[in-house]
């Protein structure tokens, strides 16, 4: 890791070396994935030696209502203050100087089978991360032929491991035909998300996003780029079903997500997006969202946990 950043984890209730936190081959989430997780990012203002995880809350929040739909019974200990205490702690014990990537797992830690119920262990780690994408200035997506899982049976709104199979299978397909990313549709034909991010389009002045209900995951980010909109940009906001053909007519696509950001999307099935150069509205919500999430804008500070690290050297 950069400078002078410690490799520690939290894992089975104790901070130990990265390379120590060891599972069994054997054990539910080696064998068949049986986990539920969140991504978080940490933004470091070097002026202020701070720290700021983007909707901490928010996220062990949806953590454990994954877990709660997976059915998997929790140490009483694992409760929502106490995680977002541990994931403050590794924070400041790893000593980031830098923007972060956060990750905290709830995973069945025993040998009894996918069907089992507990234990259930909780790692966190973090890591350096950059922007994604950061030598594109906007993404060549295809429509996948791929259909995004849906509530009947595998429920998006679940954050597992497993639920990342079917993001996998899209994203190479899209690779191996020479596309960046591909966006999904659901089991009614209509737009669903990306692998790992939800789309959002703009026509005639009015930003729209498919609903929850779309076979999306409830995005934390998903939500902030609405608030941002309707309340600083004061632009119309939509949440409604979006047919594939209405890509090709957008005036501005781009994605949301926690490791993607805002990303804007240049073209779809070889079909270039219409206000790609200008792109207005995204630009303005991308503007705004860094000043966010870096704790230098007077909107949403409630969204930031600050974290105080120690002098840099």
């Amino acid at each position: 890791m950069k400078g002078k950043n410690k490799d520690m984890v939290f894992f089975r209730g104790d901070f130990v070396p990265s390379a120590e936190a060891n599972i069994s081959i054997l054990s539910a989430v080696a064998q068949y994935g049986m986990n539920v997780f969140e991504g978080l990012r940490g933004y470091y203002n070097h002026d202020s030696l701070t720290m700021n995880v983007f909707q901490l809350p928010e996220h062990i929040s949806r953590l454990l209502c994954s877990a709660r739909m997976l059915k998997f019974k929790l140490d009483p200990a694992h409760t929502q203050a106490y995680i977002e205490q541990k994931v403050k702690e590794l924070i400041k014990l790893n000593a980031h100087t830098e923007d972060i990537y956060i990750r905290v797992c709830l995973f069945l830690d025993n040998f009894w089978g996918w069907s089992s119920q507990d234990p259930v262990g909780l790692i966190i780690n973090t890591f350096p991360k950059d922007r994604a994408f950061t030598d594109l200035k906007g993404l060549k997506c295809c429509v996948s032929s791929w259909r995004r899982i849906n509530d009947s049976s595998f429920p998006p709104r679940i954050k597992a491991g497993p639920n990342y199979l079917n993001s996998r299978l899209s994203l190479l397909e899209a690779k191996q035909n020479g596309y960046d990313y591909p966006i999904l549709l659901n089991d009614r034909s209509t737009v669903a998300e990306g692998p790992g991010a939800c789309l959002f389009i703009v026509r005639n002045g009015s930003l729209i996003t498919p609903p929850v209900y779309a076979s999306v995951l409830e995005s934390i980010t998903r939500n902030a780029v609405i608030d941002v909109a309707r309340s600083i940009l004061k632009v119309p906001v939509m949440e409604r079903e979006i047919d594939r053909t209405e890509l090709y007519l957008a005036d501005e696509i781009f994605f949301v997500g926690t490791a993607i950001e805002i990303m804007p999307v240049e073209s779809v099935d070889g079909i270039q997006v219409k206000d790609f150069r200008p792109r207005p509205i995204t630009r303005e919500i991308l503007k705004h969202y860094f000043k966010i999430v870096r704790s230098e804008s007077e909107h949403f500070a409630r969204w930031n946990t600050p974290i105080k690290m120690t002098q840099e050297a």
